[in-house]
C-alpha cells in the first residue's frame, strides 16, 4: 500500500511527497524512494523514524500496523502534523488514542478509504431502518489470505451501522481466500424477497485513490475527528 500511495501521489499535480517511512529492520530503509518503486530518482530517502525528521509535512498517510500507527499518532499529534489512517484491525485503547489525538490535529480515520464502499454505508443505513425489524440480517466478507484482521475493520463497521439504525446485532462470515482484494456484503432475508447489496474491489488502488484524497482534504482542516464521509461530502450520521 505504501508504494502504490507513493506511486499515484506522484502522479497527482497539486500533492508532493515529503518524506517516506518503513520499519528499521526493512531492506529499503536507506533507498531512494525512486529505486524502490522502480522509477526515476527521487532524491528522498526511505527513513526509519517519523519522530526524528526534519522535513515539513502537511499530512501522513498511514497504513501501517496497529502498534506502529499507535506511534504514529502520537508523533502526529506532538509536531502538529495532520494524520489519515488506513490500518485496520484498531483496538479500542488504540482508537481512544485517535479520539484525544483528533482535539490537538484534523484527523482522518476510516477503515475503508474507497469511495464505493462509504456508499454501501449509506445504503445499508437505510436498508436497516427500513427492513431491520422484520428481516434477517448478515454481513459477509471475503479478503486474501495475508490480511491478518478478521473480520474486517469494514466488516465491523457495517455491522455497527446495522446496530445503530435497527438495534439489531448482526453475525459476520469471515472468508480468506487467495488474492481476493476486498468482497462485503449484506444480506437481507424476508419471508417473501431477499436484497443482497455488495461492493467489490478490483484493485487495491481503490483505497489509495481515496487516502490521496483525504490526505488533501485534511491539510489545513481545524483539529477534529473526521470520516470518509466527510471527505467525500456524503451525508451520514453525526
Amino acid at each position: 500500500m505504501g508504494g502504490r500511495i507513493a506511486d499515484l501521489a506522484m502522479q497527482e499535480e497539486d500533492v508532493e511527497i515529503g518524506a517516506v517511512f518503513e520499519q528499521e529492520d526493512n531492506p529499503m530503509v536507506g533507498k531512494d524512494l525512486g529505486e524502490v518503486l522502480g522509477t526515476r530518482e527521487t532524491g528522498i530517502k526511505v527513513s526509519p523514524e517519523l519522530g526524528k525528521t526534519m522535513v515539513k509535512i502537511d499530512c501522513l498517510i498511514d497504513f501501517t500496523s496497529p502498534v506502529a500507527t499507535l506511534e504514529n499518532v502520537r508523533v502526529c499529534a506532538d509536531k502538529k502534523i495532520p494524520i489519515v489512517i488506513g490500518t485496520t484491525g484498531l483496538d479500542e485503547k488504540t482508537e481512544s488514542v485517535i479520539v484525544k489525538a483528533s482535539k490537538e490535529i484534523p484527523v482522518v480515520y476510516s477503515p475503508n478509504m474507497s469511495i464505493g464502499v462509504n456508499l454501501l454505508f449509506g445504503l445499508v443505513r437505510e436498508a436497516a431502518k427500513v427492513l431491520g425489524r422484520d428481516f434477517f440480517i448478515k454481513v459477509d466478507e471475503t479478503h486474501h489470505v495475508h490480511k491478518k484482521d478478521s473480520p474486517s475493520g469494514t466488516a465491523k463497521m457495517i455491522a455497527k451501522i446495522i446496530k445503530e439504525a435497527c438495534g439489531k446485532d448482526v453475525p459476520i462470515e469471515a472468508f480468506r481466500e487467495g488474492e481476493v482484494v476486498g468482497n462485503h456484503g449484506v444480506v437481507f432475508d424476508g419471508e417473501y424477497e431477499r436484497i443482497e447489496i455488495r461492493h467489490e474491489a478490483k484493485s487495491r488502488d481503490v483505497f489509495v485513490v481515496g487516502a490521496i484524497k483525504a490526505a488533501k482534504f485534511v491539510a489545513g482542516k481545524k483539529p477534529g475527528l473526521y470520516k470518509m464521509t466527510d471527505v467525500l461530502g456524503l451525508k451520514g450520521d453525526k
